[in-house]
């Protein structure tokens, strides 16, 4: 049943990387003024440039995380189908606890 989730967790992952690339373009307007530099540019200080990309990851991870979780809640309400992981069981109390760490 996952299997009909593949081509919504796929358009889904295409419109993520566009919306985390226009956030991740204007929060670096907003804060440098101009375009992000590239790793191999020259005249780029180091610190622009990890703040760049690092900067560029975490916009790309959030938005994609986020338009992910979307999709995914309206694949399940279309569908009943929760198409990701679902919470481990938990035992019916046959096994013992774990003891309380000594401190």
């Amino acid at each position: 049943m996952k299997l009909l989730y593949k081509p919504f967790g796929i358009i889904a992952g295409v419109i993520g990387a566009k919306i985390g690339q226009s956030i991740f373009k204007t929060l670096w307007a907003r804060i440098d003024g101009g375009e992000p530099p590239a790793p191999k540019t020259e005249d780029a200080s180091l610190a622009k440039v990890v703040t760049a990309q690092a900067l560029q990851a975490a916009t790309l991870a959030g938005a994609g995380a986020a338009v992910d979780r979307l999709s995914m809640r309206w694949f399940h309400y279309l569908t009943g189908i929760w198409p990701g992981d679902k919470p481990a069981q938990e035992s019916d109390g046959d096994a013992e606890p774990a003891p309380a760490p000594v401190a």
